[in-house]
């Protein structure tokens, strides 16, 4: 039976209304109407200052917003998320990113199973390797100590922990035996190629992260990897033995130079991967969720685990705010809501993540792929097609390196963007040479000047400038665009936890009001399985007759020039 979505409700229809009125209004005029924005509209947690001020909206906007997501019933969606019941419907189970960050000292019970215990003995099980390579005790077919490091995976298990260790570049530890972290997630292997060329198989150890140990990227590039170690490793010594020895030979490379992260044990072995060397990590997680498990050993690599543990504890005390704080100071409702009100009752459709800080690189590309394959949706629950807009279009960069790209769109385009500032307050304290600190420390107070003036200029526009001379049309600055501001004391571990679960937690509150399922994603199976079909004839060149016309004709251009290299 179906039911009446959202927008159908008193609280939607409510907001629909008043958007009207707010339309109208200018930020500017919000601003000058109280000189109380800030303190209103901005609130700290875990480390974080969200200032929302700048948003197009006022205490009323912001009561009938809580009324929406009280009327979808946000708080009981919180609970049901975090005791584990089973939110993720159409796969019918938890998602429970958030128990891969509990103490040890906690317990939560799913199904009957205290999953705590299991969490931490992976943990336990992650700190032992990092402790083996970080020694130079974990040693390769010919005896000599891994050096190099290279994670395959794509999606979330690349995009998460490649963020995260660019990210904390400044808590990189320097072990007794050095080692390097790589990573590859092209299926087109020009990434893998490149590293492949240079490293010495000797000294090279591959992590294989897939939850379902199937993905054809990931599995592609450690074929690769594989034939790479036994060609060289292998069968040079097979002049020497014969061909038993040989046949040992290839069970010890893949003993000593693989490490398996998954969900599917069964496979890990199907491929040779030894139970030793095996990482698990649970159904319950989703795999742009499972940075917090298994799926971050290369970030304790780079990191250590007593920082890796950090990471996790910042997230869980966002996940405690989130699970206490009433609505109307609760850090991730509140961003999801100005996201709500943006996208559904202003129109503005596209979403801009504008880190400045350097070593947040990925993290606008790590939340294009969290928010758009998690709410990238237009069926509810129950299969209604939905009438209204969900996800915005996300992307971003480096904000001091978009303001010479894009910043010229956001000012003067003609589309309105919602932007997010996000910026560490403080940097470079511990730089030992006093004149080396200070100049770093002016460098990123000009960098928070700049952050600070553009979510400014956006805000008001030409009233920002104070030089009233009339300017021509291609000098005017109309304003009207809504940010966030995001500070965090210092980027540290546990603030970037704190960030990141910031992020997860609006995801989840937006999916609830609209009515989705933000932890599954359907709409990327059936290109797997339409690719699949398509190679198949690419390889046998037979079945060209079932395809359309353009597809006909870029197939046949791949085999002309296939012929033309022969």
């Amino acid at each position: 039976m179906s039911h009446s979505t959202i927008d159908q409700g008193a609280a939607w229809q409510a907001l629909k209304q008043h958007a009207g009125e707010m339309r109208r209004i200018h930020l500017k005029t919000l601003f000058a109407d109280s000189s109380e924005r800030f303190r209103r509209y901005s609130r700290k947690a875990a480390g974080l200052t969200l200032d929302l001020s700048k948003q197009r909206w006022n205490e009323e906007t912001l009561e009938l917003l809580l009324a929406l997501a009280r009327e979808a019933q946000v708080p009981e969606a919180i609970e049901a998320m975090l005791q584990g019941e089973r939110v993720n419907r159409s796969e019918d189970r938890p998602a429970l990113h958030t128990a891969l960050r509990l103490p040890a000292d906690t317990s939560l019970r799913v199904d009957g199973e205290d999953l705590v215990p299991g969490v931490h003995a992976t943990l336990d099980h992650m700190a032992s390797m990092v402790d083996k390579l970080h020694a130079g005790q974990w040693r390769g077919a010919t005896g000599k100590a891994i050096e190099d490091v290279v994670n395959l995976g794509v999606g979330g298990s690349d995009l998460g922990p490649l963020m995260v260790t660019r990210a904390l570049v400044d808590f990189r530890v320097h072990p007794a035996h050095p080692i390097e972290v790589h990573f590859a997630s092209t299926m087109d292997g020009s990434q893998l190629a490149d590293y492949l060329s240079r490293f010495n198989p000797e000294t090279t150890l591959f992590v294989l992260s897939s939850k379902s140990f199937t993905t054809v990227d990931t599995l592609s590039n450690a074929r690769t990897a594989q034939e790479w170690l036994m060609s060289r490793l292998v069968s040079s010594r097979q002049a020497n033995c014969g061909e038993e020895d040989s046949r040992v030979d290839e069970s010890l490379v893949l003993r000593q130079h693989f490490i398996g992260v998954s969900a599917n044990c069964e496979k890990m072995c199907d491929w040779g991967i030894a139970k030793a060397n095996q990482l698990e990590f649970w159904e319950w997680v989703g795999g742009r969720y499972s940075l917090w498990g298994a799926i971050g050993l290369p970030i304790a690599l780079v990191v250590g685990m007593d920082n890796f543990r950090e990471l996790l504890a910042g997230a869980h005390v966002m996940d405690r705010h989130f699970q206490r704080a009433a609505l109307e100071d609760n850090l991730p409702v509140l961003l999801a809501l100005a996201g709500i009100w943006n996208v559904n009752f202003l129109d503005i459709r596209a979403h801009s993540i504008l880190p400045y800080d350097g070593r947040l690189e990925y993290f606008a590309s790590y939340l294009e792929q969290l928010e758009m394959e998690s709410n990238g949706k237009s069926a509810t629950h129950d299969g209604q097609v939905v009438d209204y807009s969900t996800c915005p279009v996300l992307w971003g960069e480096l904000g001091p390196n978009a303001q010479h790209a894009f910043y010229q769109l956001l000012h003067q385009g003609t589309q309105s963007v919602e932007c997010d500032f996000i910026a560490p307050l403080r940097r470079y304290d511990h730089v030992q040479d006093p004149d080396t600190r200070r100049h770093l420390k002016a460098q990123h107070r000009m960098t928070l000047a700049n952050c600070f003036a553009q979510s400014r200029l956006l805000m008001l526009g030409d009233d920002a400038i104070a030089d009233a001379a009339p300017r021509p049309a291609y000098k005017r600055y109309r304003g009207n665009q809504p940010s966030t501001t995001v500070l965090l004391d210092r980027l540290t571990p546990s603030t970037l936890g704190a960030l990141i679960a910031l992020y997860e937690h609006k995801v989840f509150v937006q999916a609830t009001i609209w009515g989705i399922n933000p932890f599954d994603q359907w709409g990327v199976e059936l290109g797997k399985q339409i690719a699949g079909e398509t190679e198949k004839i690419l390889s046998t060149r037979e079945g060209l007759e079932r395809m359309d016309e353009s597809s006909q004709g870029l197939i046949e251009a791949l085999w002309l020039a296939e012929g033309e290299e022969k």
